[in-house]
């Protein structure tokens, strides 16, 4: 691939503070520089005066090719709604690349995604963090998987218990999730009785072979929580069992913002621009995303998409920066935040050498609401605009 540098631009590194008329050189599909400096001889220089270039925006929880948004049940593949319990699932197997929901995302910038299951099983499965361009699933990953996912609060209690079943109350919600990593510690131990004597060896059970990836630290816990006392069940059960997690949503997080602070928890805010559709979400806030970050949590602002649109996840940020979050961490809470927390932050989240050129040419400042994404680069190649 040719040697290409974008000269004169205003560039926003994130790991390092802005550069004015800055160059930005990619060569191979990766970054070489970013910063003030002269384009070598045999480069294509392209002039950006007057443009900002941004690394790619992370969402860290979406349903992006997984979730129906406009053709009915055929596409709905975001909840295995027939068990509460199902570890087994993983969301790669659902992913449609040719949803239209992956140009929605590089149209607003977005060149990286954790897609999630949804929420309406107490274990909905494996999540993976891939890139948005592509059109084989397997082509298109950065880490498979990224975590398992987990719920609390009205959703699954609410599917279940309708229906009779276990669990339709919190109480419920906590028992079953307790079960299900006592069950795959127990699992654990059949496994290492059988290292001994291979005829004890368990019947294979992909479901908690999956939970032991969360009990050896392999992947976190990643816990949707709404509501203040879940978000506190959530970090009660997580430190029970010794496991590394986040929560997702966080929308009553400001409650309890010294409780999650003191833990340095990561916590990912959104949708911040939603209705209150819920009980549970009655307390969202635009502040609760500064609120967390002073408070010394890891904060990451996700879409959800698409229940806030991807495509404007820049406008999330804008308006959490609005509403007290500072400049930097606002765009670090899209961009290299939510790459750390997803363990893949040696390849993307910020301008710097030697990682993936995934990088977006803003004609202006992305919280000024006038500016446009005008192209977009995945490993160097533009996926978006002229």
């Amino acid at each position: 691939m040719k040697t290409r540098a974008y000269v004169n631009a205003h560039l926003f590194p994130i790991s390092k503070p802005p550069v004015e008329n800055g160059m930005l050189l990619v060569r191979d599909g990766k970054i070489v520089f970013a910063g003030r400096g002269e384009a070598p001889g045999d480069a294509e220089v392209v002039d950006v005066k007057g443009k900002t270039i941004l690394p790619g925006f992370v969402d860290e929880h979406g349903h992006v090719g997984l979730w129906g948004e406009w053709y009915g049940q055929p596409e709905q593949d975001g909840n295995e709604a027939t068990n509460p319990v199902t570890p087994e699932v993983r969301a790669v197997d659902s992913i449609w690349p040719a949803h239209s929901a992956f140009h929605d995302a590089r149209s607003g910038g977005v060149t990286t995604v954790q897609v999630t299951p949804g929420s309406g099983n107490i274990l909905g499965g494996e999540m993976v963090v891939i890139k948005t361009s592509g059109t084989v699933i397997d082509e298109m990953i950065l880490r498979n998987p990224s975590g398992m996912k987990a719920a609390l609060g009205e959703n699954p209690k609410g599917l279940y218990g309708r229906n009779g079943k276990m669990p339709s109350t919190r109480m419920g919600n906590a028992a079953v999730l307790r079960s299900a990593l006592y069950k795959a510690r127990d699992y654990e131990k059949k496994l290492k009785a059988a290292e001994k004597d291979p005829s004890k060896a368990p019947d294979t059970d992909l479901g908690l072979l999956g939970l032991l990836k969360v009990l050896r630290g392999e992947i976190p816990l990643r816990i949707h929580a709404h509501r203040a006392d879940d978000i506190v069940t959530a970090v009660r059960i997580a430190e029970e069992f010794g496991i590394d997690f986040s929560i997702e949503h966080c929308t009553d997080g400001a409650t309890v913002a010294e409780f999650l602070g003191r833990r340095k928890a990561k916590v990912n805010i959104g949708p911040s621009m939603w209705h209150r559709a819920k009980v549970e979400t009655w307390n969202i806030s635009l502040e609760t995303a500064g609120i967390l970050a002073k408070a010394g949590c890891k904060v990451s602002i996700i879409s959800d998409h698409p229940f806030h649109p991807i495509q404007h996840l820049s406008t999330a940020a804008a308006m959490c920066w609005a509403n007290g979050m500072p400049e930097d961490e606002a765009l670090r809470a899209v961009t290299l935040t939510p790459a750390e927390t997803l363990g893949v932050a040696d390849r993307i989240g910020s301008l710097d050498e030697g990682k993936d050129a995934d990088f977006v040419i803003w004609s202006g400042h992305p919280f000024r609401i006038r500016s446009k994404v005008e192209q977009v680069f995945i490993g160097g190649a533009k996926v978006f605009g002229d």
